[in-house]
């Protein structure tokens, strides 16, 4: 019974490898043709035998494979030269198959005996792909585009291309690392930005847009120390960009830590000294430090740049509440009335100016002019204000 099962085993494996070598040479046959329908043909037929598994270690159907699909491209390329209309999606996508068949061929061929001849090809190619990532891009393809980029910029591990050291060799390298990861951001693939955003920081004419491809990343990634340390990266690196500064500052007032916000407002004021964002960090620190002698100066000179930047004005008057709240709370009111009355004289003008420009943040300048109005024994201006907060 053993016997009679290994000879069916055997004789299986004979009409097996016969049946597929009918086929090759069928394919042979096809490939001679050079007639586009054939080759397509052809192809199809070196596909389903490698839906075999058994098929995957063969290195005949893989040439047969990479036969079909070079002889395409050779026609493509022609029309194409010609300027006869063809399918540029299609031409683009035969030299990316080409990438993968013979990568996979390489990594059967243990004797390298096709290593050489197909890389040397394949470099180029290589350029088409570049501009297959470029030509997915323009029609916002992002995911094809992506995989074009992924096979250049993966090219330069594959055994295949031992020697050619593309890291180093070619200069567009960095270019592609950065339309990957663009692509990746486009797509909301957080694993993939992170994937060549080192090479692509190279392109030194975008690495401000990589840094916040990689905050991003790190943000959706929930990532809270990668993305402040890439904020940190991307403002040292970029300080007057205006993606950075402004998440550093909401992130570290978020936790109340005014210090650290102060000092990267002084930072970033060293590139721009008159920057209105930077000045208005600053007094916001300031005023939460109570270093309020010198948020009043800020906001004075925040003032000086911009009479119509509401919050200034808030800054300005809140400092002066607070000194008078602090007088309040000795409960000495004939003793402190002169400078009580003198912080709500000159905290009114700023107050006033702030309701002008910002009427709709009410809850911050209506309890601040009852207040004032109030001490200042202001009755009409004191009526309206009372209304308006019953109201």
């Amino acid at each position: 019974m053993t016997r009679t099962i290994t000879i069916l085993c055997c004789l299986l494996l004979v009409l097996t490898a016969a049946a597929q070598k009918k086929e090759l040479n069928q394919a042979q046959t096809l490939i001679k043709s050079g007639k586009e329908k054939d080759l397509q043909t052809a192809e199809n037929m070196m596909i389903r035998l490698l839906d075999d598994s058994a098929n995957r270690g063969n290195q005949k159907i893989y040439l047969t494979w990479y036969q079909t699909v070079v002889k395409q491209y050779e026609a493509a390329n022609e029309k194409l030269y010609l300027q006869q209309q063809y399918d540029t999606t299609h031409f683009f996508t035969l030299i990316k198959r080409l990438y993968a068949i013979t990568e996979t061929l390489d990594s059967i061929d243990k004797k390298q005996k096709y290593r050489e001849r197909h890389a040397e090809r394949l470099n180029q190619l290589r350029r088409n792909l570049y501009a297959a990532g470029a030509w997915h891009v323009k029609k916002e393809q992002y995911d094809e585009a992506y995989s074009f980029y992924q096979t250049c910029l993966d090219a330069a591990s594959q055994p295949l291309f031992t020697g050619y050291d593309y890291v180093k060799t070619d200069t567009l390298m960095p270019q592609a690392a950065y339309w990957a990861t663009y692509c990746a951001h486009k797509l909301q693939r957080p694993d993939s930005v992170l994937c060549y955003h080192e090479l692509a920081l190279r392109d030194t004419a975008k690495a401000a847009f990589t840094l916040q491809y990689v905050c991003e990343a790190y943000r959706q990634m929930n990532d809270t120390g990668d993305y402040i340390r890439t904020l940190h990266e991307g403002f040292d690196r970029y300080p007057l960009n205006p993606y950075f500064f402004p998440r550093l500052a909401d992130h570290y007032t978020a936790d109340n830590d005014y210090q650290t916000v102060l000092q990267l407002a002084n930072q970033a004021l060293q590139a721009d000294g008159d920057n209105l964002l930077f000045l208005l960090a600053k007094s916001m620190a300031q005023l939460n430090l109570e270093q309020y002698d010198d948020c009043l100066e800020t906001c004075e000179r925040l003032i000086a740049l911009n009479d119509t930047m509401p919050e200034p004005y808030l800054h300005y008057a809140t400092v002066k509440l607070n000194q008078a709240y602090e007088l309040e709370k000795q409960n000495q009111p004939r003793l402190n009335k002169r400078q009580l009355t003198k912080l709500y004289t000159d905290a009114r003008p700023y107050m006033e100016a702030y309701r002008k420009l910002a009427p709709d943040d009410r809850q911050h300048w209506a309890p601040a002019l009852y207040r004032i109005y109030l001490n200042l024994n202001m009755g009409k201006q004191f009526e309206e204000i009372d209304r308006l907060l019953k109201n």
